[in-house]
């Protein structure tokens, strides 16, 4: 087979590719380049499961970056056992076409106890004491220490939260690099993630876009003169739209007596179990569970008539969507393109869940895109952090509540189909002869991958 890099440079459009991306654009201009067809929900585990099994959500079960886990009771986001999808993944048919092909997946998602040969993944450990420690799981498990050894800690809070820069996706390119010299698999998929953050955080037209542009570009030139003559794809999950308008659906469904809290130490805690029906948000689209069948009819009357929810997705047209999965909502809602859904509850900020101004991507009830931000009403933010860091350090338990309640903070999300194929996913190959036409569909993407394998 031909050895190949596949490289997720999230956030990336066709129309992003310009002055500040030299690398990329003369990628482009000598290769070519495809729209890839929108997906629901345009989220990243959802849009990744879908490029490497080349079937739905529907049929794969990963139907958005969380869901509710009916057995369980819970809503649970960012899960990594490989498990959870239901579905064969290229490096699954491609093995089996060639029983000498072996793969490397560098923080694509659902890594963790798959069936590539190397796997890295971020793993933070937590003690006992209440600290959280970057670190990775890798397969094999030698492969952790080697390679953090050689690069330094995985930079965990410059992956994720407010203190995020291209340090993370210098890191895992460093890192791709490093796996590749020293076993040579014939697939390398490459998850860059940096541009996705500021895009959230300012919107497409942001003063810092241009900044991360090029930084992006720097990281796609080292890989692209490192990989040499490998068949090469770079690709991107969805675009960035501009938002303005946070859409809180728990709390109308709260308003309507439908969602549940309880109380704890003072402070209000979601109860999915106990309740009627509520919502779990992931960008711009949300599934809305019912654990009652009787309060349907009014549920989606409400979510119709809520302003910025733009159309609700149930039955056949759920079916028609792709979303047609036991763990999808009863009712798939979808934003409208300048609004975007929290998963906030609580009527006074006073009673929100200690969580809430923290960085918890497991325990908060759906995606918060807020976390990309420093509250901007805190003072001496820096002397804040370094007194907190100082507490944890020695031992006390302390909050990093540093995370604003404001969700008007951001600027821009995603999960819907694109406005134009120039602020969707894309696809470029340096092997033209391969991709012969202009736009494909995301179930098509393993087949191109599959191609440029042989």
């Amino acid at each position: 087979m031909n050895k190949t890099l596949v490289i997720n440079a999230v956030g990336l459009t066709p129309d992003l590719i310009g002055e500040h991306t030299p690398a990329l654009r003369a990628f482009r201009d000598a290769g070519s380049l495809a729209a890839v067809g929108g997906l629901l929900p345009a989220v990243t585990t959802s849009v990744q499961t879908t490029y490497l099994t080349g079937v739905m959500p529907s049929e794969h079960g990963i139907v958005g970056n969380g869901w509710y886990f009916k057995d369980e009771r819970e809503i649970k986001f960012w899960r990594q056992c490989s498990d959870l999808v239901q579905s064969p993944r290229l490096w699954d048919v491609a093995r089996e076409r060639d029983s000498s092909f072996t793969c490397a997946n560098s923080f694509w998602w659902y890594n963790m106890y798959s069936s590539v040969d190397y796997s890295i993944t971020p793993r933070p450990m937590y003690p006992a004491d209440g600290r959280k420690i970057p670190d990775i799981y890798t397969m094999p498990s030698g492969l952790r220490e080697e390679l953090q050894s050689e690069l330094g800690a995985f930079p965990l809070f410059k992956f994720w939260g407010p203190a995020t820069t291209r340090e993370s996706t210098d890191w895992i390119a460093d890192a791709s690099i490093r796996l590749d010299q020293a076993h040579d698999p014939t697939l390398n998929l490459v998850y860059l993630p940096h541009l996705d953050y500021v895009l959230q955080r300012e919107g497409p037209d942001g003063p810092n876009v241009a900044r991360d542009l090029r930084a992006l570009d720097d990281a796609v030139a080292r890989l692209l003169r490192h990989f040499g003559d490998a068949h090469v794809i770079i690709l991107s999950e969805y675009g960035i739209s501009p938002v303005s308008r946070p859409i809180h659906l728990n709390r109308m469904l709260r308003e309507k007596g439908l969602l549940a809290t309880r109380i704890e130490m003072g402070l209000e805690m979601m109860d999915a179990g106990a309740s009627d029906a509520f919502a779990v948000a992931d960008h711009q689209i949300a599934h809305v569970y019912l654990n009652k069948e009787e309060v349907r009819a009014d549920v989606e009357k409400s979510l119709l008539a809520l302003p910025g929810v733009a159309t609700v997705l149930s039955g056949v047209d759920r079916a028609e969507a792709g979303l047609d999965h036991d763990r999808a909502g009863d009712f798939v809602v979808l934003s409208e393109p300048d609004a975007w859904f929290t998963y906030y509850y609580w009527f006074d900020d006073q009673v929100a869940p200690d969580f809430a101004r923290t960085v918890d991507i497991h325990r908060k009830p759906g995606y918060d895109p807020v976390e990309l931000l420093v509250d901007p009403t805190l003072s001496a933010v820096k002397l804040r952090i370094a007194s907190k860091l100082i507490r944890k350090k020695l031992g006390f338990r302390t909050l990093m509540d540093l995370i604003s309640l404001d969700a008007s903070l951001v600027k821009g999300s995603h999960g819907l189909l694109p406005d134009s194929p120039g602020n969707g996913a894309c696809l470029m190959t340096n092997r033209a002869e391969l991709l012969r036409a202009d736009h494909i569909e995301a179930t098509d993407v393993q087949g191109v991958i599959l191609n440029h394998l042989g």
